[in-house]
Parts: structure tokens; sequence; C-alpha cells
């Protein structure tokens, strides 16, 4: 009896310091902004040095879609570190790595040759999904980036597409799958140079920096704030993760949708539209004295 005692105290203590924890107010904020959604949304959000969170649904498991290529990229550099691979090592392109879209691999033709390092910048920058898969097989396959992820205690987080006994979830999710707090984690622990080793962590970390696809959440930051980020989208999930090495603060944050009602190709899709929202939310709560706003125009381009 002594034991279930001195036991649920302990559960009471652990569950009022994780309470502590949350960022009530800035929750109070983006709660109402997902009430109307058409489909669900996840969201968790961690400031660094106030060390504050926002959890809602953000154990849910959701697809990663392009997400999924920051999982890749540590497959990767655990290669590297292990001299399996060599970053600067030149690789020959072949046409059955095609993925038919626009990507711009694909556009090489039959045995050229390309740098490890610009395939890497391939599938960040321009979520290139001919580098992604090449760089997938080459980072040892499915099985291995997830015998990573499970290693290192990610639960949710995992690569589906072409990995042996996850045609299921495949099925359900797509390329990859994960919770909002997971994808926020691993973007943290790479920030934090806690992934591979620090000049591992460091090389990942300058990597996602360097993000064409920006029309989102990070249009809700000033400009000349730095950022870093991958985000995905399929007809009927949209989501992001964005790192922003913010004045007061740096804070992360992911945020991903499904079962999506709005499935168009438009600047004005719900589910892009409410991540521009939450962008700009979070940042007002954590920087409420920048007079910055994002410039209306900019969506002409």
């Amino acid at each position: 009896m002594r034991k279930l005692s001195i036991l649920a105290l302990l559960l009471i203590i652990a569950f009022t310091a994780n309470a502590q924890k949350t960022d009530k107010a800035l929750t109070a904020i983006l709660t109402p902004l997902l009430k109307d959604f058409h489909g669900q949304v996840g969201i968790y959000v961690h400031h660094l040095k106030k060390d504050r969170t926002v959890a809602i649904k953000a154990d849910t498991t959701f697809p990663t879609a392009s997400m999924i290529k920051t999982a890749i990229q540590v497959g990767i550099f655990n290669k590297l570190a292990k001299g399996e691979l060599q970053y600067h090592q030149n690789l020959v392109y072949r046409d059955s790595l095609l993925y038919k879209g626009e990507d711009i691999l694909g556009s090489f033709r039959d045995s050229e040759q390309i740098a490890l390092d610009k395939v890497v910048m391939l599938m960040l920058t321009m979520s290139d999904n001919t580098a992604s898969l090449w760089l997938q097989s080459l980072a040892g396959g499915g099985l291995t980036i997830n015998q990573w992820l499970e290693e290192h205690g990610f639960e949710h987080l995992r690569v589906n597409s072409r990995t042996k006994g996850r045609e299921a979830n495949r099925q359900e999710y797509g390329w990859g799958q994960t919770s909002p707090r997971e994808m926020a984690r691993l973007m943290e622990m790479i920030y934090k140079g806690e992934v591979i080793n620090p000049a591992a962590s460091e090389r990942m970390y300058r990597n996602l920096t360097r993000n064409y696809w920006d029309t989102q959440g990070l249009t809700q930051v000033p400009p000349n704030v730095r950022t870093a980020s991958k985000n995905g989208a399929v007809d009927e999930s949209r989501s992001e993760v964005i790192m922003v090495n913010a004045p007061h603060g740096d804070y992360v944050y992911c945020i991903i949708t499904k079962n999506n009602q709005d499935q168009r190709w438009t600047p004005d899709n719900e589910a892009w539209q409410l991540l521009r929202k939450v962008g700009f939310a979070i940042w007002q709560h954590y920087e409420p004295d920048s007079q910055w706003k994002p410039d209306p125009a900019l969506g002409q381009f």
C-alpha cells in the first residue's frame, strides 16, 4: 500500500511538473484557430529558453509527406559517421532511379555524375523526390533509418515507403508517419547538436535553413530571422516543422493536418491558410514587441 501511495505521489508530481511547462496563453490563442478546420490537425510548440510547450493532439500519428526527408538526412549522416559514405563523393545517376514528377534530378541523363552533398541539397531545399528516394536507399533503406529512430526514443516517426513490413502503414500514412511532437523533437535535437555528433548536426541544420518552399509558415516571421524547416504536402495533408531563431529565444513547432476536405493546390487552400495563421500567432506571442507584419503583397510571388 505504501509503495502504491509513493507511486501515486510521484505521478502527481510528474503531472504537475508537465502542467507547469504548458504555455496556457499560447494554447488559448491557437485552440480557436483550429476549431473550424475541416480535417484533423495537431500542433506541438516548444520555446527552448522558456521551456514552455503547447501540445494539441501532439501525440497523434499523422502523415509526414516530405517532412520524412528530415529523417532520411539523419540516415545519410549516420552512414557518413560510420565511414560508409563520403559527403562530397561523386555518385552516378541511373534512369532506374527516376521518380516521375517535376524533380531536378529526374532531368539528368543516365550515367551523369553528381556529388552526394548536392543530392542532399536537392532533397531538402527543393524536396526532390528522386533525390530523396535515392538517399533513402543509400542510407540503408527504411529499416535502417527506422532502427536509428527507435534506438533514439522515437515511437511514431517512421519511414513507410519501400520498407518491408510497413505496407499497411504506407497504405494509411504514405511515405512516412510521425506525431507533431516527435517531428519537432528531431528538429530540436539537430539544432542542439544531439544527432550523430555536433559537427553532423550543424551541417544538417544548415542544410535545413535553405528551403525553397517558403510560402507558408516561413512568411510569418521576418526575413532577417534565421529559420530551419521542412514541409510536406499531399492532397489530403499539409504540414511543416520550423525552428525559429527568434530574438528573445529559439522556438520550434510542428503543425500537421490530415483528412483535409480542401485538397486544392492554390494559396487559399484551407490548410495552408491555417499554417500561416498559426505561424504568425506563435511569432506574435513570443515576440510581442515586434512591429513587423507580413507584407500581403508577398503572396503574388
